[in-house]
């Protein structure tokens, strides 16, 4: 007997995104890798950010909680008689089944669906989300009134207990969920269809692959791919994927004379010649702006969808670290500074206070990426007006290590076309973040969160001993961040002289 396919909410999206995801997600799902520690912390707030959104309706009856399927949906049909506000109803007909975050009672016999997301405004992704619910919800005898997004309201400002009615924005989005409605049957069938197949279905890589998400398979799917691709090209992706049409996979096939702009131009230049291309000219004017002593600096921080402390909005950037490495001469030897707060308590003050004392009157402050640090720098200024004058004082001292190769004045093909400091360290040096335990900024802040144990994602509380790891390695990583500018920019001098 031939099995029954079943489009849940999660398989029509991942099936818009892409028919081969749908497909795994139904006949292979263990080929699909799991999610990391971050992806899985990020999916909790989610989770956190639904839990308050609860707090609007106190007579709100929550199914969340109920694990078996069909328990879920007879009790959901049961409590529709009692016309009282539901979190997490579910409802199936057919092939396709849904649940709906909150479903709430409207006037004598219809219903009103609020999805509740983490983000601060709508996207299309959205649109589809409750597209699906509402069609679900139809088919299976829910009449449907009017479809809501609650969504972070990121004006917020919280003052003491978090209040509900201020983070959330709500949003009418009905007609956005009619238009897109009457196209579901036939993408439903179709999804049915691809999903049913015994192989997995051959689709073109492209845009889909990272849009709206990162698509799980990425890595699977692109593994054919050369090293120095078409779609490490600089910029938007419809040139990469006009010429992956045209059966052209690495930049140095690209034919001569193919309308490329200025940076993607160098990039075909680099891969031909098979080496860097290095402005020197701009290189030197770089170089000899810098005034000694040389301070190499780094914030890391964290933001979360509620938030942590009174006075702070929604997704506000908190510096919680920061590294700081100072040299007195390019070939000198750097002498090293860091913070790293401790606890659950707002560490901004803390943080500033310690390093109002590690930078002196003068020197160049060298940052990488500068728009990042200047705009934590003037937040804290705003909250912490004791230190504006400072701040004011340094960030006309800040130099961004980032416009070189922003501008690709230095261009070597094994940057991919990125321009970040994660691509051009081991291009330039023979030093990369390859095999660290925390590698990324945003792990950081979730290795952090996780450590201070102040944001209730439902993860254990970490023995002392893995504290005391995680620490070393947020200190390891962020030292990395700016004792590595330092070899970049011993690498630029050296290229110029």
């Amino acid at each position: 007997m031939d099995r029954k396919i079943i489009i849940s909410k999660s398989k029509y999206l991942a099936g818009l995104q892409c028919l081969k995801y749908l497909w795994y997600q139904v006949n292979a799902s263990e080929e699909i890798p799991e999610p990391g520690f971050t992806a899985r912390f990020i999916f909790k707030q989610g989770l956190l950010v639904g839990e308050y959104a609860k707090k609007f309706y106190s007579e709100g009856i929550d199914l969340g909680k109920i694990g078996d399927l069909k328990e879920q949906l007879v009790k959901t049909s049961e409590l529709l008689s009692e016309r009282k506000p539901l979190f997490e109803a579910s409802c199936s007909f057919g092939n396709v089944y849904s649940r709906a975050d909150i479903l709430v009672p409207a006037d004598t016999d219809r219903w009103d669906i609020i999805e509740v997301k983490s983000s601060t405004q709508l996207k299309e992704e959205h649109i589809h989300d409750v597209s699906f619910q509402k069609y679900c919800f139809d088919k299976a005898g829910v009449k449907i009134r009017k479809c809501y997004l609650a969504n972070i309201n990121n004006q917020y400002i919280r003052k003491g207990d978090i209040n509900p009615g201020e983070l959330f924005k709500k949003a009418d989005i009905t007609a956005e969920v009619e238009e897109t409605f009457k196209e579901i049957e036939g993408r439903v069938e179709e999804m049915l269809l691809f999903a049913a197949r015994k192989s997995s279905p051959e689709i073109f890589i492209g845009k889909q692959c990272n849009e709206p998400y990162i698509c799980p398979l990425k890595d699977k799917c692109w593994e054919f791919l050369p090293d120095n691709h078409v779609f490490n090209l600089y910029g938007s992706k419809d040139k990469a994927a006009e010429l992956y049409s045209k059966g052209i996979l690495s930049i140095k096939d690209i034919p001569d004379g193919y309308n490329l702009n200025f940076k993607q131009k160098i990039q075909l230049e680099c891969a031909k010649a098979d080496k860097p291309k290095i402005d020197k000219g701009e290189i030197l004017k770089f170089i000899n702006r810098l005034e000694y002593p040389l301070y190499f600096f780094d914030f890391e921080t964290f933001s979360t969808a509620i938030p942590l402390y009174t006075g702070v909005k929604p997704y506000q950037r908190i510096p919680f670290q920061y590294s700081i490495h100072i040299l007195d001469s390019i070939e000198g030897q750097p002498k090293h500074h860091d913070f790293l707060a401790e606890g659950a308590e707002d560490p901004r003050e803390e943080l500033l206070l310690n390093l109002r004392k590690q930078i002196g009157e003068t020197g160049s402050i060298i940052v990488y990426y500068e728009s990042f640090e200047k705009g934590v720098l003037k937040e804290l200024a705003e909250t912490f007006p004791d230190y504006s004058q400072w701040i004011s004082s340094i960030l006309i001292r800040i130099v961004d290590l980032y416009k070189p190769f922003g501008n690709f004045h230095y261009y070597h093909s094994s940057q991919k076309g990125s321009a970040s400091v994660k691509n051009v360290l081991p291009a330039i040096t023979d030093l990369s973040y390859e095999g660290m335990e925390i590698a990324d900024g945003m792990a950081a802040s979730v290795y952090f969160l996780y450590i201070c144990g102040n944001y209730n994602t439902g993860e254990s509380c970490p023995a002392k001993e893995e504290v005391e790891k995680v620490r070393k390695s947020l200190i390891k990583y962020c030292g990395m961040d700016t004792g590595g500018m330092i070899h970049i920019l011993r690498a630029l001098v050296k290229e110029v002289v």
